[in-house]
């Protein structure tokens, strides 16, 4: 069995506070494994934590303590550098530079040279839809395309783990919807996807797994089948069925010459119904716990 592209094991990182102070913890002993080849999609309110993970994951910042391996190996090691792409938030560029410019700038910057940089910058800004806009100067590039033409630098030096800060922040739906399809296409050639997003729609559509981080924590985290699943409830979808043959039961049903038992199971919640109730669950034990401290300080 391949090791995990990524393995996070009992993370803490405290940021120190002024004037001798407590720190500040922004995570809280999260553990995850992101498996070669999937993507993963880690949500959480503002302040959470998404961030401080990503910036550990890149090796821009190191953990208090705990494991954060890239590969088999620690995130701070330089050597993981070439292995691994970023797209953070809101990034930067040369507006002054054509789309062509930028990605064979990045590409320069990643030691491609020549012919070999010519090919990879076609490459990829027909991956990413942008080979009619490859003339034309970044400052005239709406918020979709600058995001888009960031996905090509992230991947200007083929990595085998690309980390998106929310890839579809402030895009339209159809730019959102061309950056979801290139990042099912990056899954397609066997890439690791590690991303954050607000839009909890577009996370459910695109990814294997799903971390829930809340305040540090990782208060609920797992396959997307595991996690939208209610097990409370049970379902049953039938093919062909008359209105009379809808109010049976499934004996009724298998003796039927028509009608099909197409499957049954647990129906399904929104990824916004577990995340919306995880986070509830968490503030409700945070005032449970609150109102303890309180009454044993009587």
């Amino acid at each position: 069995m391949a090791a995990p592209a990524v393995d996070i094991r009992h993370v803490h990182k405290q940021f120190p506070s002024p004037w001798g102070r407590e720190g500040v913890y922004a995570v809280k002993g999260v553990s995850l494994q992101i498996p070669q080849g999937s993507v993963y999609g880690l949500v959480g309110p503002n302040g959470s934590g998404k961030s401080t993970i990503m910036k550990m994951l890149i090796g821009l910042l190191a953990p208090s303590s705990g494991e954060c391996e890239v590969f088999g190996r620690s995130a701070t090691d330089a050597s993981n550098r070439e292995q691994i792409g970023f797209l953070p938030e809101n990034p930067y560029f040369y507006k002054f530079l054509t789309g062509e410019e930028t990605v064979r700038f990045y590409g320069k910057l990643c030691g491609l040279r020549g012919r070999a940089l010519k090919e990879r910058t076609h490459e990829l800004l027909e991956l990413v839809g942008l080979q009619d806009a490859a003339k034309r100067r970044l400052g005239g590039y709406s918020k979709g395309m600058l995001q888009r033409i960031g996905m090509a630098q992230a991947l200007v030096q083929k990595p085998k783990l690309i980390v998106l800060d929310e890839p579809t922040a402030g895009v339209d739906p159809i730019g959102s919807r061309v950056i979801r399809d290139i990042v099912m296409a990056l899954k397609g050639q066997g890439m690791t996807v590690f991303l954050c997003s607000h839009l909890l729609e577009q996370v459910q559509e695109v990814c294997d797994r799903v971390g829930i981080l809340y305040q540090g924590l990782l208060i609920a985290e797992g396959s997307m089948d595991d996690l939208t699943r209610d097990a409370k409830r049970e379902e049953i979808l039938l093919e062909n069925a008359s209105s009379d043959l809808l109010g049976r039961l499934r004996r009724v049903v298998d003796e039927d010459g028509e009608a099909r038992w197409l499957g049954s199971g647990h129906p399904r919640n929104s990824l916004e119904d577990v995340f919306l109730a995880g986070i509830r669950s968490q503030m409700e034990k945070d005032r449970e716990d609150q109102a303890r401290k309180a009454e044993s300080g009587k």
